[in-house]
């Protein structure tokens, strides 16, 4: 009944969609985002970029009121869900072996776990090392608080906390609304999830523009952030989950606690805790109080090989299911 219904949105048998979706997944974590690709052609998600830059240019003026600026928010909202909506479907319509090849290669090339794990893997090596500043200079380039004055511990963490999110964000949460729609499903979750990133502060220019951008971001991410905490939980053999539901909410994102929780109680470790945001002090809740109040970056590589783990399961789910389906 659920495949049945989950066909009729992405207009292909469903068995066809896991198949795709488990060969993306594997492909993706063998192979990454080739650099010389990229040299040459632009990615889908800097098209993206590209996209909402143009719209914030032309719609998000400061001379417009404060609630004249959401309403422009919304409408660039509604632009990009059209265009991802109607691009994904395009893309759809090439049918036989080259549309099966088409759809997972812009998969594949929409999942981020190869990248978000050379990334972390990168800040683990140089803190075993102990080249803190190298460390401090990996870390930077894939989250959004200020690392120049960070302990080790608080690199570890950082480095923690950014692969439990981005692995909702980056690999189940595009892998669930593609299996759900299709590509216009994982491209406009891909769109949104990017305005987020862009447009999505809470400062003066843009708290009112992006609000509805971050609202939907939040929506979207609902379900694969509590199903990539169900996902660590499976593979870590974390079984507290009267933590879980009573932590998870008390962070500051809707959604960001629940796998990072999850992580934490898989790793024995304390996450969360105060940070630092473009000089503002943020005081989020520390999740996990009664783990280990230090993290290593043996920590790291642990939350990484879960991460893996997670991403092989969900492959092979995939492709189990598309077998049954057959």
């Amino acid at each position: 009944m659920i495949a049945e219904v989950l066909q009729q949105f992405s207009s292909q048998p469903f068995g066809t969609t896991l198949l795709i979706l488990g060969g993306a997944l594997l492909l993706d974590l063998w192979l990454g985002e080739p650099a010389w690709l990229w040299e040459r052609l632009p990615h889908p998600v800097v098209l993206f970029g590209h996209t909402i830059t143009l719209l914030d240019k032309r719609l998000n003026r400061r001379s417009i009121s404060g609630k004249g600026r959401r309403y422009t928010g919304c409408v660039t909202l509604l632009c990009l869900l059209i265009l991802a909506a109607m691009s994904g479907w395009l893309l759809k319509q090439v049918s036989g072996l080259t549309g099966f090849c088409i759809q997972l290669i812009f998969v594949s090339i929409l999942l981020a776990g190869r990248s978000l794990h050379d990334h972390v893997r990168a800040v683990a090596r140089s803190l075993s090392a102990g080249d803190i500043k190298g460390a401090r200079e990996h870390l930077a380039m894939i989250v959004g608080r200020k690392t120049d004055k960070l302990s080790s511990d608080g690199i570890a963490r950082a480095a923690i906390e950014t692969t439990a999110e981005n692995l909702s964000d980056g690999v189940i949460a595009p892998a669930t609304w593609y299996l759900v729609l299709g590509l216009p499903g994982l491209f406009i979750y891909k769109i949104v999830n990017t305005a987020d990133s862009m447009i999505g502060y809470k400062n003066s220019r843009y708290y009112a523009f992006g609000w509805a951008s971050a609202r939907m971001d939040d929506l979207l991410n609902l379900v694969p952030s509590r199903l990539t905490a169900a996902f660590l939980f499976l593979c870590g053999r974390a079984a507290n989950l009267r933590c879980l539901l009573a932590d998870a909410p008390r962070h500051l994102s809707p959604n960001a606690g629940w796998p990072e929780t999850a992580m934490a109680l898989c790793l024995g470790v304390q996450l969360g805790g105060p940070r630092n945001y473009n000089r503002r002090q943020i005081d989020g809740a520390i999740l996990n109080q009664t783990g280990r109040d230090t993290s290593h970056s043996s920590d790291v590589d642990r939350a990484l090989f879960l991460m893996v783990i997670v991403i092989v399961l969900s492959a092979l789910l995939c492709l189990c299911g598309a077998f049954i389906l057959r």
